[in-house]
């Protein structure tokens, strides 16, 4: 069975027309993984028309929303999304599909397809991501402990625990494209990270992020963080 990066080498191994599926506050990036839990008509379909063809898929947070998942064709997209392979499909009896997708790159938005399905298509660009598919780039300039240390900190005022051995065996880019697509900021700020221009960068918005949740004297939850 091919590994990601061996199924995906670059653009030319990838539709330049996908299914788009639009979440608010949900993001996806390079070889980090989400879980959803499928249960609309229109995006059942979706997912069924997907695994008979290429098996992947864009995610995108709508613009200017307050929906999680808008109804209809007509709202606007954000202009960078996240492709997916989805690696992980569970049919329920109650007719829902559990999926995880694992993301291969992220794709600039282009025109919408018309098309008659209850879904919606749109032509997509890799040319601004193209490092993507490098799989670790950017690795080596990540502070690794400043972002361990801003997690502990953050995890330990909201009473939130982590699998820390986990964490010890993530590679730098697992660590922060896994933490940046779990953690539970904003639209603005989700897309601010899925947009940042490397590892580094994305780990400085973390501990940012953080280190500003803290200051302004966010409460506990008494929660797992996965």
């Amino acid at each position: 069975m091919l590994s990601l990066a061996e199924r995906y080498g670059g653009p030319a191994d990838l539709p330049q027309r996908l299914p788009v599926f639009p979440l608010q506050r949900a993001i996806l990036l390079p070889r980090a993984t989400l879980p959803l839990n499928i249960f609309e008509p229109r995006y059942l379909q979706m997912l069924e028309d997907v695994m008979s063809t290429s098996r992947v898929l864009c995610i995108v947070q709508p613009d200017a929303c307050a929906e999680e998942s808008p109804p209809g064709k007509s709202v606007t997209l954000r202009r960078v999304g996240c492709v997916g392979r989805v690696t992980s499909y569970q049919e329920i009896d109650d007719g829902r599909m559990l999926i995880t997708l694992t993301g291969v790159a992220r794709c600039t938005m282009g025109d919408e397809v018309e098309i008659a399905k209850p879904y919606r298509i749109c032509t997509v660009s890799y040319d601004r991501f193209l490092g993507d598919f490098e799989a670790g780039a950017g690795e080596a300039d990540v502070d690794r402990q400043g972002l361990v240390k801003a997690l502990k900190t953050y995890l330990e005022a909201r009473n939130l625990r982590a699998d820390w051995a986990a964490v010890s065996k993530a590679s730098n880019e697992s660590l922060v494209n896994s933490l940046a697509v779990v953690s539970p900021y904003g639209p603005e700020e989700k897309q601010a990270l899925l947009e940042a221009p490397d590892l580094k960068t994305r780990a400085e918005m973390l501990v940012a992020l953080a280190e500003m949740e803290l200051a302004a004297g966010a409460g506990g939850t008494g929660s797992t963080l996965q």
